[in-house]
């Protein structure tokens, strides 16, 4: 199925509309383009309904959250939906403050997404509505292992079947569900952690992919997942054999999204169908 995905985005190369945050933004939208799509990062309250009514799909990062946005957000999102479009979720460090928990929940309330990716301690935050992690990185009491696999499964099933949509859970295991089709993903590299932004270009790659594949939601979220995890294996041999550091990671990151095709996906991805 990959195969027929990926052409579908190179027979329609999509618009994405981001809205996300401001430190990551710039990879955000290098990692759309390398995806196959055409970024528009706009997030003024007076044009996102017009900007998302030429887009082809919605990606909503709260990662530097501001009370200006959230309004932009809300009708960004709600005017997605009433085009069909689909609309990402990345609720970064939810659970780190009031204002994040509450904005997040309305945010869940009031649009329906297609996908919502996070960490696993934020999406425990985000089930619960709790206060429970340090910032935007996973907490250590909530990694995921061979040895809690089966209890994260179902936890994170039980999410995907609250909140109606594709749930994706990065981490050393990546588990996406839509609360009853699971695939675990094995690729990946610490490297990634190394570097600011890897969490938000997943979320703009699966906006990317859903945005031309808007029938196949889970299928295209686990090749997203995917893509940027074995990417992220490519990059960090490229810096060991060239005795390169953080920087070089972050562009042949960029680099190997760009070149990605079934055939190296074929050879290479490490799924397995729960």
């Amino acid at each position: 199925m990959f195969k027929k995905l990926l052409e579908n985005i190179k027979l329609n190369p999509p618009l994405v509309h981001n809205i996300t945050n401001y430190v990551t933004v710039n990879d955000c939208a290098n990692i759309v383009l390398a995806a196959g799509g055409s970024p528009l990062m706009a997030d003024d309250v007076n044009e996102v309904e017009d900007i998302v009514s030429i887009s082809n799909s919605l990606y909503i990062n709260v990662g530097t959250l501001n009370t200006r946005v959230i309004e932009s957000m809300l009708k960004a999102g709600k005017k997605a939906n009433e085009l069909g479009l689909p609309v990402v979720l990345d609720p970064v460090g939810v659970g780190a403050s009031k204002l994040r928990n509450e904005s997040v929940k309305t945010l869940i309330d009031e649009i329906d997404f297609s996908v919502i990716k996070g960490n696993m301690s934020e999406i425990k935050a985000l089930y619960t509505n709790a206060k429970n992690t340090g910032g935007v990185d996973v907490q250590e009491d909530d990694l995921v292992d061979n040895q809690n696999i089966e209890e994260a499964i179902e936890f994170v099933k039980k999410v995907a079947k609250k909140f109606n949509c594709v749930i994706a859970v990065t981490g050393a295991i990546d588990i996406v569900t839509d609360s009853e089709k699971v695939c675990l993903i094995r690729n990946g590299h610490a490297m990634m952690s190394k570097i600011t932004g890897t969490g938000c270009m997943t979320g703009s790659v699966i906006a990317t992919y859903c945005a031309s594949n808007k029938d196949n939601i889970f299928a295209v979220s686990v090749m997203a997942v995917t893509v940027m995890g074995l990417s992220g294996e490519k990059a960090y041999e490229k810096i060991v054999e060239r005795e390169e550091g953080t920087s070089s990671f972050r562009t042949y990151l960029i680099d190997t999204v760009s070149l990605m095709d079934f055939d190296t996906l074929k050879k290479y991805a490490k799924i397995e169908i729960v």
